[in-house]
């Protein structure tokens, strides 16, 4: 099989194993991304998604779920190369549209892959946390819920 063609059976595989624990419109109503990820620009998404959700156009911590800043900056998003052109805000963006029925089998991949590698910090929760202490690890538990992982471990 060519590089650039798409492994069908790996896609299926792919696509199987994709089960986000969170809907985006639930991780926008508990907070994410500091309200800013879209800016203002939400107009392709659901009004329903932000019917409960506070957004801006700059990032507000306070609008956090856990009130910390978690992730990395967009300048290291692009140098690891997990921005694609089809989705130029990153993963999130990726998985709105994913959700909305949007399937790019090449980007799916990778996006899918990531989503699955990030589940080592459920298990660092998981493993390093009394079971419903909010307060232990809130930096990775507003990552994992920027992953559409359930932070109430």
């Amino acid at each position: 099989m060519e590089k650039n063609n798409i492994n069908t059976e790996e896609i299926k595989k792919i696509y199987k194993i994709f089960k986000p624990e969170l809907s985006p419109q639930r991780m926008l109503e508990l907070g994410v991304f500091g309200g800013s990820y879209f800016g203002l620009n939400i107009k392709e998404y659901p009004k329903s998604w932000f019917k409960n959700v506070k957004i801006c156009k700059n990032f507000d911590v306070s609008l956090n779920r856990f009130k910390v800043k978690a992730g990395l900056s967009r300048e290291h998003w692009i140098e690891k190369g997990w921005i694609f052109k089809e989705d130029p805000l990153g993963w999130f963006q990726w998985y709105c549209r994913y959700s909305m029925g949007r399937r790019l089998p090449k980007v799916d991949i990778v996006q899918i892959k990531r989503w699955k590698n990030f589940r080592r910090h459920v298990t660092a929760i998981e493993k390093n946390c009394e079971k419903g202490n909010l307060d232990c690890r809130k930096r990775q538990r507003q990552a994992i819920l920027q992953w559409a992982y359930n932070p109430y471990r």
